[in-house]
Parts: C-alpha cells; sequence; structure tokens
C-alpha cells in the first residue's frame, strides 16, 4: 500500500509541474520571436539583392535605377546543421550509455540497475520537460532570471501560415540553424545535468523521491541558471554602440555581468554538483559508510563509462560553438588536449601518494579535466587548457579525498568533488587564460565585428566569473534544499534500511544486473 501511495505522490507532483507551466497555445503568438541564441535575425551585414534594369530604350531617357531588393533571410548552412545534430548525438552518448556505465560500475552490484533506471528515466523525463516549458523559460526573452512561456509544446517554431521553420542565432552575425536543432542540443544538456545528481545519493533514494525531486530542481534551479548565464538574443541585431547596449538589458542576469562560460561550467556542472551534495547531506549516509567494504563492483564498466563521456563531450564542447568553424575546433583541440592532461596529472597524483596508480584514478581524472575545460573550451589557448587539465588532475584528486574528508558527507561518486571542484576551477582560470596575452580568445565586439580593442584586464574577468560561480552555489543550494524538504514530505526520501541492504536492485525494480 505504501508503495502505491508513493508512486501516485509521484505522478502527482509530475503532473502538477505540468499543469502550473503549461499555458494554452492561444497565449503564445502565431509568430514570436525566437529564443536567443534564438532570436530572429535581422541581417544588416547582407548585401541586398541587386535588381537588373531592363536596357532603356534608344530613343529614351535612362530609366531611374530601381529600388534594392530587401536583404535575404538568412539560411542554414546544411553542414552546421548536420554538424549539430551531430553534436546533440553525442551528448546524448555520454548520458545514456555513457554517464550511466560510469556511474553504474561505481556502485556495489546489488545496487547497478537501479543506476541505470535513473539516469536512463531522468534523462527520458527531462527531455520532456524540456519540450513542454523548459526550453521557452530558459531561451526565450521575459527577464533577468526566466524566458516566457512563448515557446512551450515548442510552438511557434514551426508557422504553417507560411510553411516555414523558426531559426536560431549563432555566434556569427548572419550565420544560423534551425531552431529545432538548437532545441534538441540544449535539451541534452538539461537531462545530463540532472542525471549527474543522482550519483551523490546513490544506492539510498527512492526512485520515485529522486524523479519528483529531478521536476522540482530542473524547473527552478536548472532553467534559470540556463537563461542567466546563456540567453542573449543573438549578434544580428547588434550594429552600433546604442542596439549593443539594448540588446544586452535584454540577456540573462550573469551573461549582463560579462561572465564567460562556454559549455557549462556553471549551469551543468557546479550546479549539478551542488544539488548532489545537499542531497548527500539531507539523505544521509548509507547503512555500514565507513565500516563496510562500498568498493566499485565493476571498474571495467567505469572504464567504458569514462571513455564514452571523453568521446561525447566533443559534442558537448565543440557543439557550443552552434556552427562548424573555428571555434568548433578550437574547443575540440582544447577538449583532447585538457583531458589528457588531466588524466596525467591524476594518476601520476596517485602514484606519488598512494603508491600505485589505479583505473579508477584514469577514468575520474578524464572526467576532471573534461569538466574543468568545459567554460573556457572555446575561449582559452590549447596551452591553456593544458594547464588547466593539469591543475584539474591533482586539484580534483584532492577534492575527492582532503575535501571529502573535510565537508565529511557520503557523497557516494563524487559528484562534488569532481564536477563541482573542476567547475569551479575551470570557471574561475577561464577568466585567466581567455586573456589575449596568454593565447586566448579575448572578448568580442560585435559592433566593430572583431576582438575588441579595450584591453583584456585577467583581474576584473575572473572576479565577474567569481561572480558567477557564487551565483550558482547560492541558488542552486537554496532550490536543492527546499526541493529535497518537499519531497521528504510528501513522499520520503530514503529507502527503508532493509531495503537497502537487500539492494536497490531487487527491493526498488524487482530485477538484478548479474544471475549465478
Amino acid at each position: 500500500m505504501h508503495k502505491n501511495i508513493t508512486k501516485l505522490l509521484a505522478g502527482v507532483a509530475c503532473l502538477f509541474a505540468f499543469g502550473v507551466s503549461a499555458p494554452s497555445f492561444a497565449d503564445a503568438p502565431a509568430k514570436t520571436e525566437p529564443a536567443a541564441t534564438t532570436a530572429a535575425v535581422a541581417t544588416p551585414e547582407v548585401a541586398p539583392l541587386a535588381v537588373p534594369a531592363a536596357a532603356p530604350a534608344a530613343t529614351t531617357a535612362a530609366a531611374p535605377a530601381p529600388a534594392a531588393a530587401p536583404a535575404a533571410a538568412p539560411v542554414p548552412n546544411k553542414g552546421d546543421t548536420g554538424f549539430m545534430m551531430i553534436c546533440a548525438l553525442l551528448v546524448i552518448l555520454m548520458t545514456i550509455p555513457g554517464l550511466a556505465l560510469f556511474y553504474g560500475g561505481l556502485v556495489r552490484s546489488k545496487n547497478m540497475l537501479s543506476i541505470l533506471m535513473q539516469v536512463f528515466v531522468v534523462f527520458a523525463l527531462v527531455i520532456v520537460l524540456w519540450c513542454v516549458y523548459g526550453y521557452s523559460l530558459a531561451f526565450t526573452e521575459g527577464n533577468a532570471f526566466f524566458g516566457t512561456f512563448a515557446r512551450s509544446f515548442l510552438n511557434g517554431i514551426w508557422d504553417p501560415a507560411t510553411g516555414t521553420f523558426a531559426v536560431a542565432a549563432t555566434f556569427t552575425k548572419g550565420v544560423v540553424i534551425p531552431e529545432f536543432v538548437f532545441v534538441a542540443f540544449q535539451g541534452t544538456f538539461a537531462a545530463i545535468t540532472c542525471a549527474l545528481i543522482i550519483g551523490a545519493f546513490a544506492e539510498r533514494a527512492k526512485f520515485s523521491a529522486v524523479l519528483a525531486f529531478v521536476v522540482l530542481w530542473f524547473t527552478f534551479a536548472y532553467i534559470p541558471a540556463a537563461h542567466m548565464v546563456w540567453f542573449w538574443t543573438g549578434p544580428d541585431l547588434i550594429t552600433n554602440a546604442t542596439t549593443a547596449a539594448t540588446e544586452a538589458a535584454k540577456a540573462g542576469w550573469i551573461w549582463q555581468k560579462g561572465a564567460l562560460d562556454f559549455a557549462g561550467g556553471t549551469v551543468v556542472h557546479i550546479n549539478a554538483a551542488v544539488a548532489g551534495l545537499v542531497g548527500a547531506i539531507m539523505i544521509g549516509k548509507r547503512v555500514g559508510y565507513g565500516r563496510e567494504s562500498m568498493a566499485p563492483h565493476s571498474l571495467t564498466m567505469t572504464m567504458i563509462g569514462a571513455s564514452l563521456l571523453w568521446v561525447g563531450w566533443f559534442g558537448f564542447n565543440a557543439g557550443s560553438s552552434m556552427e562548424a568553424g573555428d571555434l568548433a575546433a578550437l574547443a575540440f583541440v582544447n577538449t583532447l588536449l585538457a583531458t589528457a592532461a588531466a588524466t596525467l596529472s591524476w594518476v601520476f597524483g596517485e602514484w606519488i601518494t598512494k603508491g600505485k596508480p589505479s583505473m579508477l584514478g584514469g577514468a575520474s581524472g578524464a572526467v576532471a579535466g573534461l569538466v574543468a575545460i568545459t567554460p573556457a573550451a572555446g575561449y582559452v589557448g590549447p596551452m591553456g587548457g593544458l594547464v588547466i587539465g593539469l591543475l584539474a588532475g591533482v586539484i580534483c584528486l584532492w577534492g575527492v579525498t582532503g575535501l571529502k574528508r573535510l565537508i565529511g558527507a557520503d557523497d557516494s561518486l563524487d559528484v562534488f568533488g569532481v564536477h563541482g571542484v573542476g567547475g569551479i576551477l575551470g570557471a574561475i582560470l577561464t577568466g585567466v587564460f581567455a586573456a589575449p596575452q596568454l593565447g586566448g580568445q579575448g572578448i568580442f565586439d560585435y559592433v566593430t565585428n572583431k576582438m575588441s580593442a579595450d584591453p583584456y584586464s585577467i583581474g576584473h574577468q575572473v572576479w565577474v566569473q567569481t561572480q558567477a560561480v557564487g551565483t550558482t552555489i547560492i541558488w542552486s543550494a537554496l532550490v536543492s534544499v527546499i526541493a529535497y524538504k518537499l519531497v521528504d514530505i510528501v513522499i520520503g526520501l530514503r529507502v527503508p534500511e532493509e531495503e537497502e541492504r537487500e539492494g536497490l536492485d531487487i527491493s526498488s525494480h524487482g530485477e538484478q544486473a548479474y544471475h549465478g
């Protein structure tokens, strides 16, 4: 009876989120301004189409020149479109099966399927929520923290009256991609962010509680973070200082401050890590923690998962350039180099301090490097990426050992030690190594359409990056505490002790990962 009530309450929580967030289609205009980075694109720099005049008769005066036709609207390039679709597929690969196998190998065998199930279903749940209301609230023009419901149910992207699809702006004037592609790409980011959280309280949380928490946290933590950090109206409407100021005022709160986050150091990694740490503290330690062996049951699975994460991360970072060009190539190289450097620094750090290098250390080091380079991938030069990777390996090694002991929480799969510490490190160092004098990209000036001529201040940018980090930590922590508390009151966060000892595969799902 208790299980039936729990399932019912979880379903009610999900339905409540759908109900309060979904306006009628009549509320949304038939043709709205596409969301930033999905802003409707004006193309001032596109040359007008010349219309040839008919040759005048020999006996008449020359006819006045006809008026030039209006500038042609930009059309998505098939190469960019295909590139972005592949990048979205790579991010899906990161989550299912990459993250699922990485996490699954780290838990005990009696909880393997529970982790796979949580990652798989959380991914599916968030994709649905994203298309129903999440995308609209994150990437339409509203205020500095939330968008509007103009794109709820993806309304308005296809216009049947004109037979046209809306497009999304990129970081290059006059270059666009189909908005549906942008929706899918950003949806995969939302899904993996929510799935990352569950590693912090693995092996003891109720499945229904996990789903209910994800609905609340996605709505009130992920969506505003994505809007604050990434929402802007695109570059195409910027033609002078006045329009630059006007468009900047429409952007998200952290974007307006000038923070640099190429692919999600704050939005994804710090955001999820803080939520995971809060959950580990509020749910409590696993039964037998510190007294019984809780070693990973399959480092083979973990290595496979880490490899899939590394491969998929090229879509995560390079795809955040929004087009197949130089910026994507830079992000690609940085993702390759920083991850390799972090793997080596973690392995050698562990070798020096513990006497032996481990496969777990190598896999963890790779993920630490991927996390740290994420906010910097398109802003820093390769040597800046190398330094970030080397530092990430050893600092995140401390994060899962020394810092973990200081905090005292049972962060089961070291979500905060890797994603939190690595995300903070990468976000702040982005401010350092984005400097042109250190090989970085500096700041792009869309008025002149070239790199800014103003001197780049490392100190100022690091301060801006620190503000972005602090805002993300505080916002995620507050939302997480409230969400966990609400779920605990309504459903209960934790399985009973006897079910935890039996293993969640059997007690929660009635299945086993292994037989014999």
